[in-house]
Parts: C-alpha cells; sequence; structure tokens
C-alpha cells in the first residue's frame, strides 16, 4: 500500500499522535514526514522510527500532536549569596529543538531559554546567559575563536565566576584547543558543553552535561580552559576533560568525548554532586591574576592527510596558494609517500613528492602528526621519517591533529615564523606530554 493511501484510509496526516499495534508492541507517537512507503513516527523517545505499513495494526488518531513552542520563559532571579556564571552561546544541539513536523533538529530558543528548561541551575548559581551566535560548529573559522576570545576576556573583567561556553559538539573539542591557546594566564574556569541530543529529548544529555559544569564550576578551585560531557552512557558521571588533548570518538553516543593519550582532569557525580579530581596538578582559580589574551590566528594553515596513491599535486598546492602552515596527518610513526622503491612509484610521480614539501618547508612551517589516534610520531625510527625531518619537517610528538593545527595557525598568529617553529616543539597547555601512557589507550 502506498503511504498516501494509508493516510487517506486511516483518516491521518502529518503531525497526528497516533497508537497502533505493531508485530503485537504498542506503539504510539507523532506522524512525520517520509520519502518511503512507511509510516515515520516520532516517538516519545526523542527517536524516529519507521513502520512497514501492512504490519500495523488497529492504528487510531489521538488527536493532533502539541505544537513545539517556546515555554514560558522564568524570570531569573538574582541571589547574592551565589557566585555568577556566564553563559555564553555559540549554537548548536544544546541549544535545539525538535521539529516535529519534519522530525529534524533546528536552533529555536535563546540562553535565557536554557533557565527555563532547566531550573535546576538557580540553586547553583547567578546565570547571566549571552547569544553571541546562532551557528553550528561546522562552520568555525578562527575569526570566531578571536572574537569568542575577546567576549571571554569582557567577561572575566566583569568579575564573573567563571563561564559556560555552549557550542556545537562536532568541533566543539577543536574549539576547546583554540580558546585554549589565544587565553592566557585565565583567573576562573571556562567550561566548554555541549549536548549529543536536543534538550527537549527524552535521551538528552544537555541538562547533566550545564548542571555538572555549574556544580564545577562553583564547587571546586580550577580555573582555565576545559570539557565537560558524558562519561559514560549512562546518565551518572560527567567527564572534566583536558580541552588540548580531547577528541569525539562517537557521531551519537552521548559518550562520545574522550581524552587521547590523556586522563580527564576530574569526574563530576550527577546524582551526589561529588567532584573527585584525578589530575592533582591544575591551575587554580586566581582573580587577581590578570587576564592575557592572543587571540589572533593564522588563516593561511592547513591539513593534508596521507593516503595511498597521492600525487605531487595534492603536496604543491600549499605553496602555490602561498599557505604558512601545514600539518601532515602521516601515516603510523610519521610518514609520507616519497621514496622509490619500484618501477611502479617512480612513473607515478613519488620522486616529485618530497621536493614539493622541501619547497614548502623553505616558506612555511610543516608540522608532522599521525592518523594513529593514540600514540605518537617517532621520526628517528625508520629512513624515510628521518628524511622528512631533514627536509624541515616538525615532529609534533602525541598532539592530536586538529590541536596541531589550531596551535600552528596561534602561533603563526602572534609570532614570527622562526619563534613559531621553536614553540611548536614545546608543550604550552598540555598538548604534549613527555611520553606516552598505554593505560590511557582509546578502546571504544
Amino acid at each position: 500500500m502506498e503511504l498516501k493511501a494509508f493516510y487517506k484510509k486511516n483518516s491521518l496526516r502529518e503531525g497526528a499522535l497516533v497508537e497502533f499495534d505493531f508485530n503485537g508492541n504498542k506503539v504510539k507517537g507523532t506522524i512525520i514526514p517520509s520519502n518511503e512507503d512507511l509510516l515515520m513516527v516520532k516517538l516519545a523517545s526523542g527517536y524516529n522510527a519507521g513502520f512497514e505499513l501492512e504490519k500495523i495494526k488497529g492504528i487510531k488518531s489521538l488527536g493532533e500532536s502539541k505544537s513545539v513552542g517556546k515555554a514560558k520563559t522564568i524570570e531569573m532571579r538574582k541571589n547574592p549569596a551565589l557566585p555568577t556564571i556566564a553563559v555564553l552561546h555559540t549554537g548548536g544541539t544544546i541549544a535545539s529543538r525538535i521539529d516535529y513536523r519534519t522530525g529534524g533538529v533546528f536552533a529555536s530558543f535563546t540562553p535565557e531559554d536554557l533557565h527555563t528548561m532547566f531550573p535546576e541551575l538557580e540553586k547553583i548559581a547567578n546565570f547571566e546567559p549571552r547569544l553571541l551566535r546562532k551557528m553550528w560548529s561546522d562552520d568555525f573559522r578562527f575569526s570566531h575563536f578571536t572574537f569568542i576570545a575577546k567576549e571571554i576576556e569582557k567577561e572575566v573583567q566583569k568579575g564573573v565566576d567563571g563561564i559556560i561556553l555552549g557550542m556545537g559538539t562536532d568541533n566543539l573539542a577543536v574549539a576547546a584547543a583554540a580558546i585554549t591557546f589565544a587565553i592566557e594566564n585565565c583567573p576562573i574556569p571556562i567550561i566548554i558543553v555541549g549536548a549529543q541530543r536536543s534538550s527537549d529529548r527524552g535521551s538528552s544529555d544537555a541538562a547533566m552535561n550545564l548542571l555538572c559544569a555549574a556544580n564545577f564550576i562553583t564547587k571546586t578551585d580550577f580555573a582555565g580552559v576545559a570539557i565537560c560531557m558524558h562519561n559514560s552512557s549512562n546518565d551518572d558521571v560527567c567527564a572534566i576533560l583536558p580541552p588540548c588533548k580531547t577528541r569525539k570518538m562517537h557521531t551519537s553516543r552521548r559518550d562520545a568525548f574522550k581524552a587521547i593519550n590523556d586522563t580527564p582532569i576530574a569526574l563530576v557525580d550527577y546524582r551526589n554532586n561529588k567532584i573527585d579530581f584525578i589530575k592533582k596538578n591544575y591551575q587554580k582559580k586566581n582573580k587577581k591574576e590578570k587576564i592575557v589574551i592572543k587571540p589572533n590566528f593564522e588563516p593561511r594553515v592547513a591539513v593534508l592527510k596521507i593516503t595511498i596513491n597521492m600525487f605531487p599535486e595534492q603536496f604543491k598546492f600549499y605553496t602555490k596558494e602561498k599557505f604558512k602552515g601545514l600539518v601532515i596527518e602521516g601515516t603510523g610513526l610519521g610518514q609520507t609517500p616519497g621514496h622509490l622503491p619500484d618501477e611502479i612509484t617512480e612513473k607515478e610521480g613519488h620522486k616529485e613528492i618530497f621536493p614539493a614539501i622541501k619547497e614548502f618547508t623553505e616558506k612555511g612551517v610543516a608540522v608532522m602528526t599521525s592518523q594513529c589516534i593514540n600514540g605518537r610520531v617517532h621520526m628517528h625510527v625508520y629512513d624515510k621519517a628521518i628524511d622528512l625531518v631533514n627536509l624541515g619537517v616538525i615532529p609534533g610528538e602525541d598532539m592530536l591533529t586538529e590541536t596541531a593545527f589550531v596551535k600552528l595557525a596561534w602561533l603563526l598568529g602572534n609570532y614570527p615564523a622562526a619563534e613559531a617553529k621553536k614553540l611548536m616543539q614545546k608543550n604550552l597547555r598540555g598538548e604534549i606530554t613527555p611520553f606516552t601512557r598505554t593505560d590511557t589507550y582509546v578502546f571504544e
């Protein structure tokens, strides 16, 4: 049966709240648009599900689904006995709702609405929300990090006790690293928070991430930048993660963010508000400390991912287009193609790859990271990597590719190239560890 005929036969339409039997199970939800001859329903859990029309029995309409509108805003009352937290929002899933007409996610509310959705915040601190941007993190540019750093500086100078920065998760870890480099001597905590699932879904992680971040700010002496996201898929503990050593490791799990070659800074128990520090050596609050920002980023910096079957033109492009920095995400311990083991590699351009890399390093800064998630580059083990070092490629130690990318852009935006080359090899914000720990390996 076609979907249109199914709708007509049962007097249904999109947006209707329905109940029916499917393979012996009772299903209840809101009809949403479908591109196939399946009944697509938005379930109470927040998930979309498709049902074969022939297997649906006893379907009945319960009326139109309630429209998804904004709840009445709760007035934020100041409590002089509580600390003040600025909430700066840039958008993303944490600031999104479900459109029950289409089943899609859309940005729909302002930071003030967070207080309405999460009234528990009122018991923790005074919140001063401000919308910086309404955008997905895929659209971030270096100029956005410059802008965000300056907005953070304004809040610190106003005397707030902490800052929560909300954004989309896809580039949340990248943004965290960039902001960490842009801000020096931060006297207060800046906790970056996102959500894998929108705030009006039953499975949303938004409330827990936000509340754990607020409790961590008010109940500890931590200062500086960190990330707060679910530590597991359960609603029990959030991890406070190091901003330069964290990566999004899953597309949809609520515990997608993991520390790589490192450990969380602390764990926050959502149920009892207990906070356990894993790291003992961390920057501490000191409101007498004067914040220093160096918010410039060089825009002409890129990442080149190494694969098989590469061509010299892929390497020559960055010199031709006058890029000033290049992070090469190499294979294994830090290699690229470029040797001539046989007539095929010689015929298909390998002999031109190393000269192309040399041409770039004579004008710009090239850094090597590894496509492997865990571990570090070792460019003194194999002759090919040694050749690359001799060509001027800088080993990136155990830096994540994304962290090396924003660090290089930041260094070239604030220092001469010669100084940037030296600082690239030094640990400035916890981005490089002295040795790689095997007990931090991410298996999931």
